[in-house]
Protein backbone atom coordinates (compact mmCIF):
# COMPACT_ATOMS: atom_id res chain seq x y z
CA UNK A 1 0.00 0.00 0.00
CA UNK A 2 3.27 2.08 -0.53
CA UNK A 3 1.62 3.65 -3.68
CA UNK A 4 -1.14 5.50 -1.74
CA UNK A 5 1.50 8.11 -0.45
CA UNK A 6 2.25 9.09 -4.33
CA UNK A 7 -1.33 8.91 -4.79
CA UNK A 8 -2.13 11.03 -1.54
CA UNK A 9 0.79 13.64 -2.87
CA UNK A 10 -1.13 13.91 -6.85
CA UNK A 11 -4.03 14.89 -5.35
CA UNK A 12 -2.74 17.46 -3.21
CA UNK A 13 -0.61 18.84 -6.40
CA UNK A 14 -3.29 18.69 -8.82
CA UNK A 15 -5.87 19.87 -6.10
CA UNK A 16 -3.43 23.13 -5.01
CA UNK A 17 -2.96 24.19 -8.30
CA UNK A 18 -6.33 23.70 -9.18
CA UNK A 19 -7.38 26.01 -6.27
CA UNK A 20 -4.61 28.46 -6.78
CA UNK A 21 -5.89 28.90 -10.53
CA UNK A 22 -9.70 28.87 -9.55
CA UNK A 23 -8.70 31.88 -7.06
CA UNK A 24 -7.09 33.76 -9.59
CA UNK A 25 -10.10 33.37 -12.17
CA UNK A 26 -12.37 34.53 -9.57
CA UNK A 27 -9.94 38.07 -8.62
CA UNK A 28 -9.66 38.28 -12.74
CA UNK A 29 -12.97 38.88 -13.03
CA UNK A 30 -13.60 40.86 -10.31
CA UNK A 31 -10.97 42.86 -11.35
CA UNK A 32 -13.15 43.84 -14.73
CA UNK A 33 -16.23 45.86 -13.57
CA UNK A 34 -13.60 48.30 -11.99
CA UNK A 35 -12.36 49.17 -15.47
CA UNK A 36 -15.60 49.42 -17.76
CA UNK A 37 -15.01 52.89 -17.77
CA UNK A 38 -14.89 53.73 -20.87
CA UNK A 39 -13.29 57.25 -20.71
CA UNK A 40 -9.92 55.34 -20.96
CA UNK A 41 -7.68 55.69 -23.28
CA UNK A 42 -4.43 53.86 -22.84
CA UNK A 43 -1.20 55.17 -23.40
CA UNK A 44 1.71 53.03 -25.63
CA UNK A 45 3.81 53.27 -22.43
CA UNK A 46 0.38 51.26 -20.26
CA UNK A 47 0.05 49.72 -23.36
CA UNK A 48 3.48 48.00 -23.78
CA UNK A 49 3.05 47.41 -19.69
CA UNK A 50 0.13 45.32 -20.44
CA UNK A 51 1.14 43.37 -23.44
CA UNK A 52 4.45 42.57 -21.70
CA UNK A 53 5.37 44.44 -18.28
CA UNK A 54 8.50 45.99 -17.18
CA UNK A 55 10.79 44.92 -19.95
CA UNK A 56 8.27 45.48 -22.81
CA UNK A 57 7.98 49.40 -21.37
CA UNK A 58 11.93 49.49 -21.51
CA UNK A 59 12.26 48.40 -24.89
CA UNK A 60 9.67 50.83 -26.05
CA UNK A 61 11.64 53.74 -24.60
CA UNK A 62 14.93 52.18 -26.22
CA UNK A 63 13.36 52.26 -29.95
CA UNK A 64 10.91 55.64 -29.53
CA UNK A 65 14.15 57.48 -28.37
CA UNK A 66 16.16 55.78 -31.59
CA UNK A 67 13.28 56.54 -33.59
CA UNK A 68 13.72 59.72 -32.86
CA UNK A 69 17.06 59.92 -33.20
CA UNK A 70 17.74 60.70 -29.35
CA UNK A 71 19.02 57.88 -28.69
CA UNK A 72 21.52 55.91 -30.72
CA UNK A 73 21.44 51.75 -30.66
CA UNK A 74 24.18 50.35 -32.18
CA UNK A 75 23.83 46.55 -33.62
CA UNK A 76 27.03 45.89 -31.10
CA UNK A 77 24.38 45.97 -28.63
CA UNK A 78 25.44 49.99 -26.99
CA UNK A 79 23.30 52.37 -26.24
CA UNK A 80 24.35 55.80 -26.84
CA UNK A 81 23.01 59.15 -25.96
CA UNK A 82 22.56 61.86 -28.10
CA UNK A 83 19.88 64.45 -26.35
CA UNK A 84 20.74 64.16 -22.94
CA UNK A 85 17.35 65.65 -21.94
CA UNK A 86 14.34 63.74 -21.26
CA UNK A 87 10.63 64.14 -22.38
CA UNK A 88 9.09 61.88 -19.43
CA UNK A 89 10.06 59.99 -16.29
CA UNK A 90 10.58 56.70 -18.53
CA UNK A 91 13.17 58.33 -21.15
CA UNK A 92 14.65 59.93 -18.05
CA UNK A 93 15.02 56.48 -16.42
CA UNK A 94 17.20 55.22 -19.30
CA UNK A 95 18.98 57.99 -20.02
CA UNK A 96 20.05 57.41 -16.08
CA UNK A 97 20.14 54.21 -16.33
CA UNK A 98 23.21 54.70 -19.34
CA UNK A 99 25.08 57.07 -17.08
CA UNK A 100 27.36 60.11 -16.73
CA UNK A 101 29.24 58.30 -19.28
CA UNK A 102 26.37 58.55 -21.89
CA UNK A 103 26.95 54.56 -23.32
CA UNK A 104 26.76 51.56 -22.22
CA UNK A 105 25.52 48.16 -22.97
CA UNK A 106 21.39 47.78 -23.51
CA UNK A 107 21.15 44.54 -21.26
CA UNK A 108 21.84 46.20 -18.06
CA UNK A 109 20.11 49.74 -19.39
CA UNK A 110 17.18 48.03 -19.88
CA UNK A 111 17.46 46.14 -16.81
CA UNK A 112 17.85 49.31 -14.84
CA UNK A 113 15.33 50.99 -16.36
CA UNK A 114 12.43 47.69 -15.96
CA UNK A 115 12.94 48.49 -12.46
CA UNK A 116 12.88 52.22 -12.15
CA UNK A 117 10.47 54.25 -10.13
CA UNK A 118 8.64 55.14 -12.86
CA UNK A 119 7.68 51.96 -14.31
CA UNK A 120 6.23 51.15 -10.83
CA UNK A 121 4.03 54.18 -10.47
CA UNK A 122 3.40 53.24 -13.66
CA UNK A 123 1.77 49.46 -13.36
CA UNK A 124 0.39 50.95 -9.63
CA UNK A 125 -1.95 53.60 -11.54
CA UNK A 126 -3.04 50.51 -14.18
CA UNK A 127 -3.96 48.76 -10.75
CA UNK A 128 -5.86 51.31 -9.62
CA UNK A 129 -7.50 51.43 -12.90
CA UNK A 130 -8.47 47.87 -12.26
CA UNK A 131 -6.30 47.19 -15.94
CA UNK A 132 -3.36 45.15 -14.38
CA UNK A 133 -3.14 42.28 -12.40
CA UNK A 134 -2.18 43.68 -8.93
CA UNK A 135 0.68 40.63 -8.47
CA UNK A 136 3.07 42.14 -11.32
CA UNK A 137 1.97 38.87 -13.06
CA UNK A 138 2.98 36.30 -10.30
CA UNK A 139 -0.55 35.40 -9.05
CA UNK A 140 -2.48 35.79 -12.40
CA UNK A 141 -4.20 33.06 -14.56
CA UNK A 142 -1.19 32.67 -16.38
CA UNK A 143 0.38 31.68 -13.69
CA UNK A 144 -1.97 29.35 -12.35
CA UNK A 145 -2.47 27.67 -15.73
CA UNK A 146 1.29 27.36 -15.66
CA UNK A 147 0.99 25.52 -12.18
CA UNK A 148 -2.03 23.53 -12.64
CA UNK A 149 0.25 22.23 -16.43
CA UNK A 150 3.03 21.40 -13.90
CA UNK A 151 0.79 19.31 -11.23
CA UNK A 152 -0.47 17.29 -14.55
CA UNK A 153 3.02 15.88 -15.34
CA UNK A 154 3.87 15.60 -11.70
CA UNK A 155 0.86 13.50 -11.11
CA UNK A 156 1.97 11.50 -13.84
CA UNK A 157 5.27 11.47 -12.75
CA UNK A 158 3.89 10.33 -9.55
CA UNK A 159 1.69 7.22 -11.29
CA UNK A 160 5.00 5.79 -13.04
CA UNK A 161 6.80 5.78 -9.96
CA UNK A 162 4.01 4.12 -7.81
CA UNK A 163 3.49 1.64 -10.68
CA UNK A 164 6.86 0.86 -10.81
CA UNK A 165 7.32 -0.77 -7.47
CA UNK A 166 7.47 -3.64 -6.58
CA UNK A 167 3.06 -4.65 -5.74
CA UNK A 168 1.44 -7.70 -4.34
CA UNK A 169 -0.62 -9.65 -6.60
CA UNK A 170 -3.80 -8.54 -4.95
CA UNK A 171 -3.39 -5.09 -6.18
CA UNK A 172 -3.66 -5.03 -9.89
CA UNK A 173 -1.64 -2.14 -11.86
CA UNK A 174 -4.21 -1.57 -13.91
CA UNK A 175 -6.33 -0.29 -10.98
CA UNK A 176 -3.65 2.27 -9.45
CA UNK A 177 -3.36 3.79 -12.93
CA UNK A 178 -7.16 4.21 -12.82
CA UNK A 179 -6.98 5.77 -9.50
CA UNK A 180 -3.78 8.23 -10.54
CA UNK A 181 -6.38 8.94 -13.57
CA UNK A 182 -8.50 11.15 -11.38
CA UNK A 183 -5.91 14.10 -10.26
CA UNK A 184 -5.08 14.01 -14.19
CA UNK A 185 -8.65 13.95 -15.17
CA UNK A 186 -8.86 16.98 -12.49
CA UNK A 187 -6.00 19.21 -13.95
CA UNK A 188 -6.54 18.32 -17.66
CA UNK A 189 -10.66 19.42 -16.92
CA UNK A 190 -9.48 22.62 -15.41
CA UNK A 191 -7.05 23.41 -17.73
CA UNK A 192 -9.66 22.83 -20.38
CA UNK A 193 -12.46 25.05 -19.24
CA UNK A 194 -9.57 27.74 -18.68
CA UNK A 195 -8.72 27.83 -22.53
CA UNK A 196 -12.61 28.00 -22.98
CA UNK A 197 -13.98 30.52 -20.48
CA UNK A 198 -10.82 32.59 -20.12
CA UNK A 199 -8.12 32.03 -23.40
CA UNK A 200 -5.88 33.97 -24.12
CA UNK A 201 -3.71 34.20 -21.08
CA UNK A 202 -2.26 37.26 -20.14
CA UNK A 203 0.06 37.75 -17.59
CA UNK A 204 -0.13 41.25 -16.97
CA UNK A 205 -3.34 42.42 -18.03
CA UNK A 206 -6.78 42.03 -16.48
CA UNK A 207 -9.70 41.13 -18.98
CA UNK A 208 -10.37 44.68 -19.20
CA UNK A 209 -7.18 45.56 -19.69
CA UNK A 210 -6.72 43.23 -22.50
CA UNK A 211 -9.77 44.61 -24.19
CA UNK A 212 -8.53 47.86 -24.23
CA UNK A 213 -4.95 47.12 -25.55
CA UNK A 214 -7.20 45.25 -28.29
CA UNK A 215 -9.11 48.52 -28.89
CA UNK A 216 -5.27 49.95 -29.09
CA UNK A 217 -4.27 47.67 -31.72
CA UNK A 218 -7.74 48.12 -33.70
CA UNK A 219 -7.74 51.87 -33.94
CA UNK A 220 -4.04 51.13 -35.70
CA UNK A 221 -4.81 52.13 -39.21
CA UNK A 222 -2.04 49.82 -40.86
CA UNK A 223 0.53 52.77 -42.10
CA UNK A 224 4.19 52.89 -41.38
CA UNK A 225 4.25 56.05 -39.32
CA UNK A 226 6.05 56.47 -35.76
CA UNK A 227 2.67 56.19 -33.84
CA UNK A 228 1.62 52.55 -35.49
CA UNK A 229 5.13 51.11 -35.54
CA UNK A 230 5.45 52.15 -31.73
CA UNK A 231 2.28 50.30 -31.09
CA UNK A 232 3.26 47.59 -32.71
CA UNK A 233 6.99 47.33 -30.51
CA UNK A 234 4.39 48.32 -27.54
CA UNK A 235 1.95 45.58 -27.90
CA UNK A 236 3.93 43.00 -29.64
CA UNK A 237 7.61 43.32 -28.17
CA UNK A 238 11.14 44.18 -29.86
CA UNK A 239 10.43 40.74 -32.23
CA UNK A 240 7.90 43.22 -34.12
CA UNK A 241 10.95 45.83 -35.10
CA UNK A 242 11.22 45.73 -38.76
CA UNK A 243 14.54 47.64 -39.17
CA UNK A 244 17.28 45.80 -39.53
CA UNK A 245 19.77 47.77 -37.35
CA UNK A 246 18.12 48.17 -34.08
CA UNK A 247 16.79 44.22 -34.31
CA UNK A 248 20.13 43.67 -34.80
CA UNK A 249 20.65 46.07 -31.47
CA UNK A 250 18.32 43.85 -29.54
CA UNK A 251 19.72 40.58 -30.21
CA UNK A 252 22.37 41.47 -28.03
CA UNK A 253 20.37 41.50 -24.94
CA UNK A 254 21.45 39.07 -22.12
CA UNK A 255 18.72 37.58 -20.22
CA UNK A 256 17.23 39.53 -17.49
CA UNK A 257 15.77 37.94 -14.55
CA UNK A 258 14.02 40.72 -12.62
CA UNK A 259 10.75 40.10 -14.66
CA UNK A 260 8.48 41.14 -11.15
CA UNK A 261 7.36 44.77 -9.67
CA UNK A 262 6.90 44.83 -6.72
CA UNK A 263 3.95 47.68 -5.57
CA UNK A 264 5.35 49.99 -2.55
CA UNK A 265 3.30 50.56 0.40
Amino acid sequence: MFWVLFLLSAWVVAGLACLRLCLAAVRAADVGPRAAAPAHTLTLYEAAFLSGGPRRVADLTLVSMARQRRLLLAHTGWATVVDPDGRDDMERSVIGAIGPQGQSRIAPVRAAAAAADAVRSLADRLVGAGLAVPDGGTGGVAAGVRRVRVAAVTVCALGLVALALPLPATEPRLLIALWFALPLALTLGCLAITRMEIHPYARWASPAGQRLVGALVRQADGTADDRTFLTSVAVRGVHAIGEPDLRAAFAHREKYAGDHWERRA
